[in-house]
């Protein structure tokens, strides 16, 4: 091969590999991961998934303490709310839905409310990083709690892990680069109305500056219907949908990190089970912002009094927690924002 058609090629290799790893060990991102750990997941979830909380059911008692803890939880760490001077974002009662669980709650007493945190970016704190779980579940029935302890108060509980280790690195001056916004929706169980009521009404900031959304919602236990039998596996879904950076960026942190079985199964267009749209990362991916759902699946006790604390699997929870932090990490600290396709 002649030398004036060696160098282009060796570049194009060259930038080819240079493509396909976008991602850098970061041992900052190591240490604060670490701060992640199993008892303090079980500490946290033992108590938002008790019976004081009644199922957390919109609109509920039950439901406004649980919103009093994440309020308390993010006052005692010195994580700000979004808005100036609340973590509260009220939700109103939605108006044409279907379903049964959709009362109308504009006569009640008790609001619903979303809670919002966040840490502010260093270099681009314009740019949001936005991380979501549901707060609520379905409440009572007929005299029995569910708890709701994987549906959402797995994601929840990761949510406030993730929180404090990014706290705990800008206090140690490693803040991040672009803001973290942590969304705690309610009334998903009834059609996703808190992250609609967020995407649609009442974005607290732009869509247009949201670089991504990575919801969490059911991380505690493993999927008994799935032919695979490993347990550190996570499904992934939606994160090529709009941006293949996005997708990549999650694979190479998983890679770097931690090599968690990442199963796309039900992230096929043609998913009879439709998860994509049955979480609240889709009313962020259809106003054009790239989102990630990480799940772990269903099981007997999904909607049932029986999902309950002990049944969690920590040692997985943890996991599945760290993976959901690196890769926010690297999003909120490399140099360029993520693209869409």
């Amino acid at each position: 091969m002649k030398i004036k058609y060696i160098i282009p090629f060796l570049l194009t290799i060259i930038f080819s590999i240079q493509g396909f790893s976008q991602v850098k060990k970061d041992k900052k991102a190591i240490k604060y991961a670490k701060t992640i750990k199993a008892e303090e997941l079980r500490e946290k979830l033992y108590i938002y998934a008790s019976d004081e909380f009644e199922g957390r059911g919109t609109p509920s008692k039950g439901q406004e303490l649980a919103i009093k803890y994440l309020e308390n939880h993010y006052i005692s760490k010195n994580i700000k709310p979004l808005q100036e001077g609340t973590y509260f974002q009220e939700v109103p009662s939605p108006t044409g839905l279907r379903g049964r669980r959709a009362p109308d709650w504009s006569e009640s007493d008790i609001k619903p409310n979303n809670v919002i945190a966040y840490i502010e970016g260093d270099e681009h704190p314009d740019e949001y990083i936005i991380i979501t779980a549901h707060l609520d579940h379905v409440g009572m029935e007929n005299g029995e709690i569910y708890n709701g302890a994987d549906d959402d108060g797995s994601g929840t509980v990761a949510i406030l892990e993730i929180a404090e280790a990014f706290k705990q690195a800008a206090n140690d001056g490693h803040g991040p680069n672009r803001s973290i916004v942590f969304l705690h929706v309610t009334a998903e169980e009834m059609g996703l109305i808190g992250s609609r009521y967020y995407t649609d009404e009442d974005p607290i900031v732009p869509l247009k500056n949201t670089v991504t959304n990575l919801n969490i919602d059911m991380i505690g236990r493993t999927d008994p219907k799935r032919p695979k039998r490993n347990r550190e596996y996570i499904y992934i879904i939606g994160s090529d949908k709009i941006s293949q950076e996005l997708h990549d960026i999650n694979h190479e942190v998983n890679n770097l990190y931690l090599n968690i079985d990442l199963d796309y199964v039900f992230n096929a267009d043609d998913d009879p089970n439709r998860f994509y749209y049955r979480s609240d990362h889709y009313n962020f991916a259809k106003n054009g912002v790239p989102a990630i759902f990480y799940f772990s699946g269903t099981h007997e006790d999904y909607h049932q009094p029986t999902d309950t604390v002990e049944k969690i699997q920590y040692d997985l929870l943890e996991l599945r927690t760290k993976l959901i932090f690196h890769t926010a990490w690297e999003l909120a600290n490399r140099e360029a924002r993520i693209k869409n396709k």
